[in-house]
């Protein structure tokens, strides 16, 4: 399930994350793989960034889906920024399928135009087959390289989706990745800042099996 991974394979959006639960990105897992709070505590069902600058908006997610940030903290407030606006668009694409909104507020707001359309073709590999996203997603191993210029960034960072799966809204089936699948999933993320100050997603590409632990 990579975030771009999920069940829902994102093999083929070369940019975007990887889920089961992947999400949008490119990486070699299916559609049917499944990609949220801080120390391993569970994420509030909505959030808003601290950062200074733009309005960030408001994000809920429902108890049936659970994401998870641990030690998503950096003692840089420039990273910090990158990693709370990053954590906002991995909500909000989450937010996305379960409400089946390709073109969400948040969604929007934290993409570029190039990294929305990524995104919503990502999302769509979910909804295009009545699914959404249940389970756990603990998100981990965050690490932020900042550019020389100072508007844009890379965040790298992984997920475990082997207690997350995808349900089909018609027939009530549950599934997860096929036996075998590696459940961690690495993404390395592409930021921009824009005028606002907001660190929007770009591109996004992910490798199941990636995160070295």
């Amino acid at each position: 399930m990579a975030r771009r991974a999920f069940i829902t394979s994102a093999a083929a959006l070369t940019a975007a994350t990887a889920l089961l639960l992947t999400g949008c990105g490119g990486d070699d897992s299916s559609p049917d793989d499944i990609k949220g709070a801080d120390a391993g505590s569970e994420s509030p069902s909505a959030s808003a960034s601290t950062a200074p600058g733009a309005k960030r908006p408001d994000i809920t997610l429902p108890s049936t889906f659970r994401l998870t940030f641990q030690d998503w903290k950096s003692e840089e407030p420039e990273k910090q920024a990158v990693l709370n606006d990053g954590k906002e668009e991995l909500r909000s694409g989450y937010a996305a399928i379960i409400a089946n909104d390709l073109d969400s507020e948040a969604l929007v707001f934290y993409h570029t135009e190039s990294g929305l359309s990524q995104a919503q073709q990502w999302i769509k590999t979910y909804t295009d087959k009545n699914l959404t996203v249940i389970g756990d997603l603990p998100v981990f191993d965050p690490d932020v390289v900042l550019g020389s210029g100072g508007d844009n960034a890379v965040l790298n960072y992984c997920t475990d989706e082997s207690k997350a799966s995808t349900r089909n809204l018609k027939s009530g089936e549950v599934e997860g990745n096929p036996p075998g699948t590696d459940p961690e999933v690495f993404y390395s993320v592409s930021m921009a800042k824009n005028e606002q100050g907001v660190w929007q997603t770009v591109s996004v590409r992910s490798e199941r099996g990636g995160c070295q632990r």
